[in-house]
């Protein structure tokens, strides 16, 4: 069986004298010390994304990984979480109690000889952020980050972000259009002086307000992730928006026995906040440990980005096993997996931005989210904090991308 390869993780190995002859199973054979022959560097050359293969050779990633790599998610198990669980094999096991999924790493059906672990968030590390589990949990690799609340942190809790799986912030602002037929977007709510719910003050409620699109008082941030508010006052015909995800809330509304339609939404990225949500981010210390084997990982993860939303069958079954087991109140099945890697998919946010790859990031965007956060005033943002601080495109391999 052919499977395609990273070519630059080829290339990688070959230098490092790491590239092993194995026949790409469960119990491939530990990595040959031996040099490799100089003509395996030679033919690793660059291709179209996708467009190769990974031929006879598999790639062991345990001379210069650890194992498990550990990644902290920032909730339960879901599709934006995808990439991720589409690294693990069929061997995984569950942990009930540490809400943690395990197995061999496996690339297109290639195990690469160490394994990942994805831990759940959000209840399952009482509710802090991945970022403070992270300096709090030496164990943890690799954890989920918000640019604009990294950028809050950066003094007291610096990560770095190496990539991001999700192009655009799948958070939204919703509305009944219905009640609000001629609200078409965020800047509309703020003409209208519609009250708005979210999880809290925080950057993105608190730039609109400062760039003058939102008024303060019509945030109003004790929305606790229950449908009970919105749905009573916009059944009541009362103008309400709440915050929301695009791969879940309009599904779940439209699926609510007491609502049962879908409401209008607008993404923040569209609204004109832009910060990259969810990528994964590593403590600085962390990265110049893993310098070596995140060359050879985030190319990886690049591809089961685009590999899970094109096939995302195998890996949803693992989430929607997880959240089974789990059994800590947050409910997943096919269904709303589908409309999730589906919506993505039609919003942009799974694509690969302006170019042809995916997960890099633009620093021009990066530093407007910085700079937009400090014009807020109050926050805890470093005077001379860039955006090179806190993203790299380093590991990023930019041949890896989704197919137009």
């Amino acid at each position: 069986m052919s499977h395609r390869k990273l070519t630059r993780a080829v290339a990688v190995f070959a230098a490092l004298g790491l590239v092993v002859a194995a026949c790409g199973s469960d119990d491939d054979t530990a990595p040959a010390t031996t040099a490799a022959p100089a003509t395996t560097a030679a033919s690793a050359t660059t291709a179209a994304p996708g467009g190769d293969d990974y031929g006879d050779d598999a790639l062991s990633l345990a001379a210069v990984c650890p194992s498990p790599v550990v990644f902290q998610t920032d909730w339960h198990p879901e599709s934006e979480h995808g990439a991720l669980y589409n690294l693990i094999g069929d061997d995984y096991r569950l942990d009930t109690d540490k809400k943690t999924v395990t197995g061999s790493l496996v690339a297109q059906g290639v195990n690469l000889d160490i394994e990942v672990e994805v831990r759940a968030g959000g209840p399952a590390i009482g509710f802090q952020s991945p970022r403070q589990q992270m300096y709090s949990d030496d164990s943890i690799h690799i954890g989920y980050s918000n640019i604009d609340n990294q950028a809050q942190s950066f003094t007291e809790l610096p990560l770095v972000s190496v990539m991001a799986p999700l192009e655009k912030n799948p958070q939204i602002i919703m509305w009944d259009a219905d009640v609000l037929p001629d609200v078409k977007t965020i800047a509309d709510l703020g003409t209208q002086n519609v009250p708005i719910r979210v999880f809290g003050l925080g950057g993105f409620s608190e730039a609109f307000i400062a760039q003058g699109i939102w008024s303060a008082g019509q945030v109003d941030p004790s929305y606790d992730g229950t449908p009970s508010i919105f749905v009573s006052e916009s059944l009541a015909g009362n103008p309400t928006a709440q915050q929301g995800f695009a791969s879940a809330e309009p599904y779940k509304y439209e699926n609510l026995a007491e609502y049962g339609k879908t409401p209008a939404f607008a993404l923040l990225h569209d609204g004109g906040y832009v910060a990259y949500s969810q990528t994964l981010a590593l403590r600085p210390a962390v990265l110049e440990e893993m310098r070596d084997c995140l060359t050879l990982l985030v190319p990886i993860i690049q591809q089961a980005s685009v590999d899970y939303t094109s096939d995302p069958g195998r890996a949803d079954d693992i989430i929607i096993d997880a959240v089974e087991q789990f059994d800590s109140g947050w409910t997943y099945d096919k269904d709303l997996a589908a409309f999730a890697v589906s919506t993505m998919k039609e919003l942009g946010i799974t694509s690969n931005g302006p170019d042809s790859t995916i997960g890099n990031f633009d620093l021009e965007r990066v530093q407007s989210v910085i700079d937009d956060l400090r014009a807020i005033g109050g926050l805890n943002i470093p005077d001379d904090l860039t955006a090179e601080d806190m993203v790299t495109n380093e590991f990023i391999d930019p041949s890896i991308g989704y197919s137009s």
